[in-house]
């Protein structure tokens, strides 16, 4: 039988979601889940553009805000790219948070949100399937968390206008998959990852995941906002995916760079070792292609 018919992992209703969450999220503003939307990124960063762009005074705040949706009509990944999703088979969900970070000081956060998301999901897996096995979850650089080399989650993170306008509120968006990758990797022609491969028959209940990524996030901006990308760079370490592969950057289609990943600088690029010496990579719609995954890391943005 295909794992990915087990009933191992239950999808609570968009009722259920939004009660449990505003009880595990106490010191978020609003917390809503529906049954379906085009995008919970998009539609936060809509209510962000709403506000700032009003000439009537508010008084309070709706940051932190959370959506989730049971399905997302145009869900998107990096570089624009259409995020696959099914009812019940994904996790589906974005945060808006208006944090003390200036936009010039936003290039590492992207990675840093990434470890943050790691390490979170390592340490729910941790009682499930043990710690060494829940290390096989990875971070590719800088938004990617991959199972044994395979795409789990992709992580978006996107800037909408606040009021104060050298801070913008941060918009995370995070598709997780939970079930259906061996039906998903045969449309796709390529692996895709999901929870119930990883657990078998044990159970996770994703409320708790979704509460969980969501603090983790929140903590991470406050930390980033104190000590930048620098304070982060030691814990990439722990999850880097790519460390010593051999890579390609590629862009639009174009092979850019080959090289050796070396981990992250100090600002959160990936480092790669060229015939010419180190080369900082920037965050943006550049590709990182490991070679020894046969170029299979990515998974549900096609």
């Amino acid at each position: 039988m295909s794992v990915d018919s087990s009933p191992s992992i239950p999808f609570p209703s968009p009722n259920t979601f939004r009660e449990r969450l505003g009880t595990l999220l106490p010191e978020f503003d609003t917390v809503a889940w529906v049954k379906r939307t085009g995008s919970t990124n998009k539609d936060l960063g809509d209510l962000a553009r709403a506000r700032a762009s009003t000439t009537t005074p508010v008084a309070t705040s709706p940051w932190p805000r959370l959506l989730g949706a049971h399905l997302q009509t145009a869900g998107k990944g990096r570089a624009a790219r259409p995020w696959h999703n099914a009812d019940g088979e994904c996790l589906m969900f974005s945060c808006g948070f208006a944090p003390k970070i200036a936009a010039g000081d936003l290039p590492g956060i992207t990675p840093a949100l990434g470890i943050a998301s790691c390490l979170t999901v390592r340490n729910l897996l941790v009682p499930l399937i043990g710690a060494r096995a829940a290390d096989q979850l990875t971070l590719k650089w800088p938004n990617d968390l991959q199972w044994k080399g395979v795409k789990l989650a992709g992580i978006l993170v996107e800037t909408a206008p606040s009021t104060k306008a050298q801070q913008p509120i941060l918009v995370i968006g995070m598709g997780l998959n939970l079930s259906g990758a061996s039906e998903l990797s045969a449309k796709l022609q390529r692996p895709v990852a999901d929870l119930s491969q990883i657990l078998l028959e044990q159970a996770i209940d994703p409320v708790p995941l979704v509460a969980a990524l969501a603090q983790a996030w929140q903590r991470t901006l406050h930390d980033y906002a104190a000590t930048g990308y620098a304070g982060f760079a030691p814990r990439y370490q722990e999850v880097d995916g790519l460390l010593g592969e051999q890579v390609e950057v590629i862009d639009q289609g174009k092979l850019l760079h080959t090289g050796i990943a070396r981990g992250t600088d100090s600002i959160g690029r990936l480092q790669i070792e060229t015939a010419s010496g180190l080369l900082p990579i920037l965050v943006g719609d550049v590709s990182i292609r490991a070679r020894t995954t046969q170029r299979a890391s990515s998974a549900r943005d096609a």
